[in-house]
């Protein structure tokens, strides 16, 4: 691929990655960067197929070092508007893709990046990644899914990034429940690959649903939540997904049992 630009290939397990790069600039986003990210996993979506999504930045300097400063700094109110319209658009069709969206984070994740961090369904990171969230210091809030931050590491430490600016190592992260896992740098697509293998194992129908009933989850008040949950576990009979794992995973314990 060009040294700027977004590439996504599915292999035969249904497996996509989708790679952001922006050569020099720690792939931050531009706004043809972001248009073509949103094509690409509205596109990937879109396949019946999928059953997961590696989402990672070229190289190993950063996953996304942000929105491009450059193009913000040019910005009037107007075009604020539509700028970060873009960036809630890249976040968006990672929460509505109907798989689960795994982040491969190596290096900087900062801004724009962190926000679409938060809006995959998992985090893994290297031990040698650092996250920010900067915006206070070039004069902008941090907005969009930073809202989505709070549901992963609690109000105070939310207030503490936004509002200082400072960055954190993959070690804090980890323990503040940013990211899920950690290892080091040269485990990182190992590490990935076994989550995907995870992923793999569960019903490809049952996976969507999960996906779909945990979004609703985070929107609805608990007695309704529960209601949509029955709801979900119903409609998995709409297949025959549970009686053929049933089925299998039956047969596998008996085959287990001493004679």
């Amino acid at each position: 691929m060009s040294e700027r630009g977004i590439s996504h290939a599915i292999d035969a397990r249904g497996v996509a990655t989708v790679t952001i790069a922006n050569a020099g600039k720690l792939n931050t986003l531009t706004p043809a960067l972001m248009q073509a990210f949103v094509a690409a996993v509205d596109d990937l979506a879109a396949v019946p197929t999928l059953r997961a999504v590696v989402l990672r930045g070229a190289g190993a300097r950063a996953f996304i070092g942000g929105a491009d400063i450059e193009v913000m700094a040019a910005l009037d109110a107007a075009g604020a508007r539509a700028f970060i319209t873009q960036i809630h658009a890249c976040c968006a069709a990672l929460r509505r893709c109907p798989v689960p969206v795994i982040a491969r984070l190596s290096g900087w994740t900062l801004g724009a990046g962190l926000e679409i961090a938060a809006a995959c369904d998992l985090r893994i990171a290297a031990a040698t990644a650092r996250f920010g969230m900067p915006e206070v210091r070039i004069g902008i809030p941090s907005v969009v899914e930073a809202a989505l931050l709070p549901g992963l590491i609690g109000w105070g430490r939310t207030r503490r990034l936004l509002l200082t600016g400072e960055t954190i190592d993959a070690t804090q992260a980890l323990a503040w429940g940013l990211v899920e896992q950690m290892v080091a740098a040269d485990m990182l697509d190992r590490a990935v690959e076994q989550t995907v293998g995870n992923i793999l194992a569960g019903g490809p129908r049952a996976i969507r649903l999960q996906k779909e009933l945990i979004a609703a989850w985070e929107e609805l008040p608990p007695e309704a939540a529960i209601a949509r949950g029955v709801e979900s576990f119903v409609h998995a009979w709409d297949s025959d997904e549970p009686a053929r794992m049933m089925a299998a995973f039956l047969e596998a314990m008996r085959g287990r049992r001493p004679a």
